[in-house]
């Protein structure tokens, strides 16, 4: 279930409930990329006057380096829309580009590049971010796996004003979602991006109709969420069995959980660990220790717990269940994971 989070302006909050017809007559240029962009811009093609979109420059994918557009690109070019692709916002030809399609307003999400000054100045009626999370809390770009992550009982996404500081512009509209400790980074990022159109479309409603609520942010409950490296998924076998938990799910599938594991003193490769596991809160022993290998998984020692890993992949190989792995290496009772 969502929940339009009430704000001090009660017509935004009514035209929440619905969006019928043709939404608004301004000229609307939206930035972004990502893919959790897409149900907002499928919902601003059919319900207003969106004149361009401006994303990301086609990129190598792939072991093979094909050169690949990103989605949304192949979506506004279905439905007659000019697309922009700037490598930067900020050289002059970019510039006068995104001039030339004259916008009224600029509605950006998951767009990759910071704006400039000139860039949130340009459109009359604003520019404005639709940003998923709660803000103030997990300002920047993991504000998903972040709100997995920390415990969060709740999340959102947050439609604000862009200013030049990250993600810190006044409040138009939220939606809330809660969370119940079972989502990962995918199906939440998913989940977010399906919500996006209810909180949006209305928010876009007030701004042409001026009646549109700016709801300064409180800085002392401002946390931040900055992007994920790879590295970032390095389990810590130190910590509470339900944390190291949370951080395979949030973490799944970008940028994934691994550890290292040691056989006899020497040093094996990494071992990926998947959601799908189980917390053992009674477990007791050394963190990283295997406390049991089994048909049901590979019980692993926590700063408190344990965890019950059903899924696993080795460096090299393929994700693979615990039987297949005791299979490989029958010996998994002697192996001790770095910590």
């Amino acid at each position: 279930m969502h929940t339009i989070i009430p704000l001090p302006n009660p017509d935004l909050t009514l035209t929440c409930a619905g969006r019928q017809g043709k939404l608004s007559a301004m000229r609307i240029v939206f930035m972004g990329t990502g893919d959790i962009a897409i149900p907002a811009f499928r919902s601003l093609v059919r319900n207003s006057d969106l004149v361009g979109l401006v994303t990301q420059p086609d990129r190598p994918v792939g072991r093979h380096q094909v050169l690949t557009a990103p989605a949304i690109k192949n979506i506004a070019r279905e439905a007659g829309i000019p697309v922009l692709q700037p490598h930067s916002l900020r050289t002059p030809d970019a510039l006068i580009n995104l001039k030339r399609l004259n916008p009224d307003l600029i509605a950006v999400m998951a767009y990759g590049q910071i704006l400039s000054q000139e860039v949130i100045d340009m459109a009359p009626m604003g520019c404005i971010n639709a940003h998923a999370s709660l803000l103030p809390r997990h300002r920047g770009a993991a504000c998903i796996q972040s709100a997995i992550k920390s415990g969060d009982s709740e999340t959102g996404i947050t439609i604000m004003h862009i200013v030049k500081k990250l993600d810190a512009g006044d409040i138009i509209a939220q939606i809330s979602t809660p969370l119940e400790g079972m989502e990962t980074g995918g199906s939440l990022h998913d989940k977010l991006a399906q919500m996006t159109p209810d909180v949006l479309l209305p928010a876009i409603h007030a701004i042409e109709k001026g009646t549109a609520t700016r709801v300064p942010q409180k800085e002392f409950l401002a946390t931040y969420a900055p992007k994920l490296l790879r590295a970032d998924g390095k389990i810590d076998w130190t910590r509470p069995a339900e944390e190291i938990g949370r951080m395979i799910r949030a973490y799944d599938p970008w940028p994934g959980t691994f550890t290292n594991y040691w056989n006899r003193k020497k040093r094996i490769r990494n071992m990926k660990i998947f959601p799908g596991f189980s917390i053992v809160p009674e477990a007791e022993g050394k963190p990283g220790q295997v406390l049991s290998a089994g048909e049901q998984g590979l019980l692993i020692a926590c700063g408190s717990g344990g965890l019950l890993v059903t899924n696993v992949q080795l460096e090299g190989s393929t994700r693979m269940n615990i039987s297949q792995l005791i299979a490989g290496h029958p010996n998994l009772k002697d192996i001790h994971f770095d910590v």
